[in-house]
This record gives structure tokens, sequence and C-alpha cells, in this order.
């Protein structure tokens, strides 16, 4: 839509802003799926390891449903008694499931022998070396 065109059509002026800022939102969506289409599919997926390529999967499939959703809405079909909300809340437990195994795969994991140490150092135990010294009188001048 450019300038001109909107301003002939007939509409109220209070949603003139939200028309412009949806369409720059679309502008960008366009400008992201050209970026994403420019790379195969397969090429893109072999420079991925697994869980990046679940999120991507995954994003792809929930941006293609949402956008599906979107669609429905314009076309005055109710979205939310249609099949794709269950899919879109299907979709959703996944990526749920994806960021629990991201998170804990980026979970410090700890070190039994690090920790063993920290503990073991940090709880002062006499030990016989220092019993001896203490016994022994102090070597240096003697009183008279």
């Amino acid at each position: 839509m450019s300038e001109d065109d909107i301003n002939t059509e007939e509409y109220p002026t209070e949603i003139h802003d939200y028309l412009a800022a949806f369409e720059k939102s679309l502008g960008s969506v366009d400008e992201m799926l050209k970026t994403m289409m420019s790379v195969s599919r397969s090429e893109l997926l072999q420079k991925l390891e697994p869980l990046e390529q679940a999120k991507m999967d995954l994003v792809s499939v929930y941006t293609l449903n949402s956008m599906f959703w979107v669609y429905l809405a314009t076309q005055g079909i109710n979205p939310k008694e249609h099949p794709v909300k269950q899919e879109l809340e299907r979709i959703r437990t996944y990526m749920n499931k994806v960021k629990e195994i991201a998170d804990k795969k980026k979970a410090s994991k700890l070190d039994k022998g690090a920790a063993s140490r920290f503990v073991r150092n940090a709880l002062w135990e006499q030990n016989t070396e220092n019993e001896q010294t203490s016994k022994t009188p102090a070597k240096g001048k003697k009183r008279k």
C-alpha cells in the first residue's frame, strides 16, 4: 500500500497509525521470509545442531500456523473454533519441551570432586601435625 492508496480509501482516521504499523510489520515479515527462502532448507539444517534444527522447525511451523490464524480472522472465521488452535497449542507444547532441554543443557553441572574438596577445605579439622607442634615448646630465648 502506498500513501496515495491509503488516502483514497475510506476508513476511520483513528486506525491510520495502526494500518501504517501493520504495513511496516508486513514488510518486515516479507524481508525475513525472503532471507529464509534464499537458503535451501537442507543446507541450513546441515549447519545446525539437532537441538537448533528442532527449534528452527518449530519456529517455522508456528509462524506458518500463526499466519493461517490471521488469514482465518481476515476471512471472518473465528480461529478459536478452528483446528488451527489445537495445532498451535501442540506446537507450543513442543516448544516448551525443547526449551526445557536447552535449559538443562545450559545448566551448570556439579563437579563432585571439586565440591568435596571445597567442603573439605572449608571445614577446619585439627590434624596430628598441629597437635604435635602445639605441645612442643617454642624455640627461642628461655626465661629465667
